[in-house]
């Protein structure tokens, strides 16, 4: 850590702070410039915080130089993590498509988005059964009925499947359903004690970004749960909020080789909740893939037109067939394969 002191900085302010290092059990190294006295903290910086120094007299900023995030973090993991779900896997020289509605409806529908989402080349099915809606009087999800439509329908085409999970108290019941990945949705990203209780399970977790998180403090949002001893985790870029409204949130690309020379771990994308319009998806698709992701988490329903949830944002059956094969040629085109 560097404490950079005030101008003028007296030496009782001074040996204030270098008490203050010693006490956490550091050493200091003081260098008095012409204008500014700068202190380092020489040792596991991790054990201080800036705030207990800014509000010593005389100090002006005070600021970590490594990292806080250090389980997630490529520094101490230098290969990238491949992450098994259920047999497919995801990361390395693989790129997975996960398709599927934005909520569970019937078990009809659930019949024939599985179907569909097999026949599109898929190997995992994506579909929510508890939904997080802006609205309280919009449809929530049928709850434990909709896991169950979801993992019949799933186990047609053994399709590992991902759905969302709100609440802590639900935890147990996706344990009891067996739910291939648990999904915590960008509204959750900061909710610590729900990501500390995933850390405690052995099921691959998706961590989307929040609307208006940065990357350092979605890194130490997965940093709770891989210090509970959860090392499955799939970040997942969604969009971020901005003054933009001519669509529905800012697909941040530059995330993607960003949180690559950050983390080891696997990094998807979102491309449906980024551009909210289903004319969207193929493009941000095709940009994220080009850009090094992981994967995709595309909506798909097999009738967009009657999907109770987000039906601006799905494809059709066929559209997500296309979009596979265009995507196919763009993997290979880096030294990847899609749904490999």
């Amino acid at each position: 850590m560097l404490i950079v002191m005030n101008r003028g900085a007296s030496d009782a302010q001074i040996d204030a702070v270098i008490h203050r290092i010693r006490e956490a059990g550091l050493s200091e190294h003081v260098s008095r410039g012409v204008e500014r006295t700068i202190i380092g903290a020489i040792g596991d910086e991790r054990r201080l915080e800036p705030e207990t120094f800014e509000l010593l007299p005389g100090v002006e900023q005070a600021m970590h130089i490594v990292k806080q995030y250090k389980i997630v973090a490529r520094e101490w993991h230098k290969e990238d993590t491949v992450i098994d779900i259920a047999g497919v896997k995801l990361g390395g020289n693989a790129v997975q498509v996960i398709g599927g509605p934005c909520s569970v409806e019937t078990q009809e529908q659930m019949n024939l988005a599985a179907d569909h989402v097999a026949a599109a080349g898929c190997k995992l099915m994506r579909g929510g059964a508890f939904k997080p809606r802006t609205s309280p009087y919009t449809f929530q999800g049928l709850g434990v009925t909709g896991l169950q439509y979801f993992r019949d329908a799933a186990k047609r085409h053994k399709l590992p499947i991902v759905t969302e999970l709100m609440d802590v108290r639900m935890l147990d019941t996706f344990m009891e359903w067996d739910v291939d990945v648990i999904q915590i949705g960008t509204r959750n990203m900061q909710n610590f004690d729900l990501l500390k209780e995933v850390g405690k399970v052995n099921k691959p977790v998706i961590l989307k970004r929040g609307m208006s998180a940065t990357i350092s403090e979605w890194l130490m949002s997965a940093e709770y749960i891989a210090a509970g001893g959860n090392h499955n985790i799939i970040f997942c870029e969604r969009g971020i909020r901005t003054f933009e409204t001519a669509y529905r949130n800012v697909l941040d690309v530059t995330a993607i080789p960003v949180l690559k020379k950050e983390t080891h771990l696997p990094v998807i994308v979102d491309p449906s909740h980024a551009g909210g319009k289903a004319w969207m998806v193929p493009a941000l698709s095709r940009a994220a893939v080009a850009a090094g992701a992981d994967g995709l988490l595309i909506e798909m329903h097999p009738n967009p037109c009657e999907a109770w949830c987000d039906a601006d944002q799905a494809l059709t059956p066929q559209e997500l067939k296309d979009l596979n094969g265009t995507l196919a040629l763009i993997a290979q085109a880096i030294g990847r394969q899609l749904n490999g």
